[in-house]
């Protein structure tokens, strides 16, 4: 009852009134147990209004950020979803609230069995998978929606390969360092693609082939 009614206010303080209103997003979110995706000491502050550390440098996004970033994905029912950083799992399980067929891939193994121990606990369906998604799953592609949750130092051009037509690829990019910027690409039928700014945010980076190296991990802060 203590998580229910804490995550009744979450949804309504920090994600409705801040100006998302679509009715299925907050359902999911609504839905989905975050205190599960949390590590045991922080589950009293799972629903905060910031973010939390989930280990390895790791962190599980500030729910408002989780909300906005879904929302600009569009997801609909049976879309395919690649996930870029599985963290905690929380951001899976509320696509997969939403009805995606979600592939996530994540880099460090204790966080890839954690989360997907968790999502299994709590009754969601995700592909985790071990390894660098800056290069996304060419095997899997392609894909109706690709969301990445650590910062690149410029868009992957294999992650916007990987997109079909009509596909959304939503991703903080960081262009100069301290200055990260939520961005979304679709991809149209011509195979062009229209980029426009959602917002200022804070991530870690993403590290990767396509993304920065392991010495960025070692001095961001």
């Amino acid at each position: 009852m203590e998580h229910e009614e804490a995550r009744d206010r979450m949804v309504r303080y920090q994600i409705q009134q801040r100006g998302i209103d679509d009715p299925r997003l907050l359902e999911a979110v609504g839905k989905v147990p975050r205190e599960a995706f949390v590590p045991r000491r922080y589950r009293k502050m799972a629903y905060r209004d910031g973010p939390l550390p989930i280990g390895r440098g790791q962190t599980i996004s500030q729910p408002y950020v989780v909300a906005l970033m879904t929302l600009a994905l569009q997801i609909e029912p049976g879309d395919k979803v690649l996930e870029v950083g599985t963290g905690s799992g929380y951001q899976a399980a509320v696509l997969a609230e939403l009805g995606a067929e979600v592939v996530s891939v994540e880099r460090h193994d204790g966080l890839a069995d954690k989360a997907r121990e968790a999502l299994e606990k709590v009754g969601y369906d995700v592909d985790v998978r071990r390894g660098d998604g800056s290069k996304g799953l060419e095997e899997e592609a392609p894909f109706d929606a690709i969301l990445v949750t650590a910062a690149a130092p410029t868009i992957p051009t294999t992650l916007l390969e990987q997109l079909r037509d009509g596909g959304r690829l939503v991703i903080p990019v960081e262009e100069t360092r301290g200055h990260q910027r939520l961005i979304r690409v679709t991809r149209n039928a011509d195979g062009s693609f229209e980029r426009s700014e959602l917002a200022q945010v804070a991530f870690v980076p993403l590290i990767g082939e396509e993304g920065w190296d392991d010495d960025r991990a070692s001095w961001w802060g």
